[in-house]
């Protein structure tokens, strides 16, 4: 666990444009098995959830077409929420940061950590929101 004055800045970087902290499994839960489309992303201290992927969910969040649900889960920081999330990407293994879409409970679109780091944040956020395109 980081402290919380450390991590509360790189919260609020998501907090401040609509996502909703999901803090315990049950909320993860009742998120993800929601009807309808909703985001993840799992946030994380790492420079690439700073430089490419917070900013990168930003953009694909102002996209005209986005999801029902814009959500976030803190890697390092609540165990049973991120866990309960990365449960719902399997097969992809467990990464942060990452981002996942999912449609009526269902996981249709994920970007690993491997597809965020060293790639800019548009380009991600391009491949976002051709998904929300595609699935919102």
């Amino acid at each position: 666990m980081y402290p919380e004055y450390l991590v509360a800045p790189m919260r609020e970087d998501l907090t401040k444009v609509g996502f909703e902290e999901l803090k315990d499994a049950a909320a993860v839960k009742s998120a993800i098995e929601s009807e309808g489309t909703v985001f993840v992303m799992v946030n994380s201290v790492c420079g690439c959830a700073a430089a490419n992927a917070r900013p990168a969910a930003k953009i694909a969040a102002a996209n005209g077409k986005h999801p029902d649900k814009l959500v976030t889960v803190f890697a390092g920081m609540e165990k049973e929420a991120v866990d309960t999330a990365r449960n719902y990407m399997l097969p992809y293994p467990p990464s942060s940061p990452a981002m996942a879409l999912f449609k009526d409970g269902k996981l249709v679109h994920m970007i690993e950590r491997y597809q965020i780091e060293g790639r800019p944040a548009q380009m991600i956020a391009d491949n976002l929101i051709d998904a929300f395109e595609q699935y919102c």
